[in-house]
């Protein structure tokens, strides 16, 4: 069983700037072998990748609306990986979740690949 946690959403002004953070724990949950990725929700909308990385931290892939103002990165060390999301516009509202591919699918958007999901975080973008 794995435990994701995020955490840093909140309410921010168009052009401001949110720092998400996803902890993940489990017995038998290896961190470091494991390819981690970023999706969210709007309201009445479907869910959609947002960001993912390589279990080493040397891939990463973005969808189109977020390339140059988001970042995503890990920590192995400390079993976190972090979403550094500026420039924020009213379009990025929605609930982010934090999730896991311990099913070790090539790194990818598609989220049948991802099969442990966190509770989800609050970004809302004010205009």
């Amino acid at each position: 069983q794995v435990q994701l946690v995020e955490s840093g959403g909140g309410l921010v002004q168009a052009g401001g700037s949110l720092r998400l953070s996803c902890a993940a724990s489990g017995r038998t949950f290896t961190f470091s072998s494991t390819n981690m990725g970023w999706f969210r929700q709007a309201p009445g909308k479907e869910r959609e990748f947002v960001a993912a990385i390589s279990r080493s931290g040397g891939t990463t892939l973005y969808q189109d609306g977020v390339k140059g103002r988001f970042t995503i990165s890990r920590d192995n060390a400390k079993n976190t990986v972090v979403l550094q999301m500026n420039s924020l516009k009213p379009e990025d509202t929605a609930v982010y979740y934090c999730a896991a591919d311990r099913q070790n699918y090539i790194l990818g958007r598609e989220s049948y690949k991802y099969d442990n999901w966190g509770q989800g975080t609050q970004v809302t973008v004010s205009s």
